[in-house]
């Protein structure tokens, strides 16, 4: 079975060479936005493509209000500082994610709570979320969400659309309500999906994008704060080190971040997202050719939600045990064809250990069993 997946996976990309789990692309203007931005001088923080580039993320997503930043870990953080969480809060998020979820938490001084995902969306399941609140947590006088013991707030819920694959949003929003939680999405991997026909990013307060080099367009390093013109316009204000206008003077207002996306790095994002439509189709139609591939297997391939359009920025199988899992990653990477599993639960990592957490199955459950497969974008 590895074998006839190995060849499969080299029939893709027809190469017998390394194949990587998942290359950027730079097959249309890059190079010639790149030089013009070289050209003009204008690299550093200042310059007409991150303005071009806010405003066409922004139009591709639907959203109001684009902020580009330096990667997707300083957008979360700007994020959480919008929704306002302060030290001592607590964030409902994910056991199953990449560790910048949680750090953006612990770079405001609060602390994750770890609540379930599902299994067929992989993201923070809002069944979990009741259940976990309905136990532990009541509404004090003022309408905040505090635990029952130690009456510590719970300010926000951090889920994460995984792999692309966009979380029961209509749920998660009706328990949000409920409890009065500001919904922040960590849309890092999602660009390009789609809820109910809406781009992810745009159901909470404040959405975030990452243009990593492996995400399925990028600018090298980069990331986007989706949100409406209000908290837009304080974000641009926090992101650019609290400067005030002003046509010499130095003036800063309150404490702020060097979280600025380059000029440079906005020129390849602005040439990169000419492309995207294409990048996408691309992985959806790899996505089909696995989804086909592992009808003939005991391996079950991830696929969208129903009522969603994922991007399908990362393919993966579900193994049958852990056994099959290591199985499976040792001998596809053995072969030059790479291959990883899903992150370790941030609940095993000791700068979280100490974390509250409810019943974490359906996370454990996946961490023992889903494989990532080679999902760049096909050759032309």
């Amino acid at each position: 079975m590895f074998d006839s997946l190995i060849r499969f996976v080299r029939d893709q990309y027809g190469t017998d060479d390394f194949i990587p789990l998942h290359a950027p692309v730079f097959r249309g203007r890059e190079r010639e936005l790149v030089l013009d931005t070289i050209e003009s001088t204008f690299v550093s923080s200042v310059g007409a493509y991150v303005d071009q580039f806010e405003k066409n993320v922004a139009e591709f997503t639907g959203s109001p209000r684009a902020i580009a930043v330096m990667n997707g870990t300083a957008a979360l953080h700007i994020a959480l500082r919008l929704a306002d969480v302060v030290p001592g809060d607590l964030v409902a998020t994910q056991p199953l994610t990449f560790v910048a979820t949680c750090n953006a938490i612990a770079y405001c001084g609060a602390s994750p709570l770890f609540v379930d995902v599902d299994r067929h969306t992989l993201g923070l399941s809002p069944t979990a979320l009741e259940a976990w609140l309905t136990e532990h947590a009541v509404l004090d006088d003022n309408g905040d969400c505090r635990t029952r013991i130690g009456h510590q707030r719970i300010r926000a819920c951090l889920p994460m659309h995984t792999f692309g694959h966009p979380v029961d949003l209509d749920a998660l929003i009706a328990v949000c309500q409920r409890w009065h939680l500001v919904l922040v999405e960590d849309a890092a991997e999602s660009l390009g999906s789609y809820y109910k026909g809406r781009h992810t990013g745009n159901f909470g307060t404040i959405g975030v994008l990452s243009f990593n080099g492996n995400k399925i367009m990028t600018t090298g390093g980069g990331g986007m704060l989706l949100t409406n013109d209000v908290l837009g316009k304080r974000a641009k204000h926090l992101t650019t080190t609290a400067k005030l206008p002003h046509p010499y003077e130095f003036v800063h207002d309150e404490i702020g971040y060097n979280y600025r996306l380059p000029n440079l790095n906005a020129a390849l994002g602005c040439a990169q997202l000419e492309q995207l439509p294409a990048f996408i189709e691309s992985k959806r139609t790899l996505a089909a050719r696995y989804i086909e591939f592992f009808k003939r297997s005991d391996l079950q391939p991830i696929t969208e939600p129903e009522g969603c359009r994922s991007n399908y920025w990362l393919n993966g199988v579900i193994c049958q045990d852990g056994t099959q899992r290591d199985a499976l990653l040792k001998s596809t990477n053995a072969a030059g064809v790479m291959t990883r599993p899903i992150w370790t639960l941030m609940t095993r990592l000791p700068l979280y250990a100490d974390a509250l957490q409810g019943p974490l199955d359906n996370a454990e459950w996946l961490e023992a069993r889903v494989v990532n497969l080679p999902s760049s974008v096909l050759p032309s």
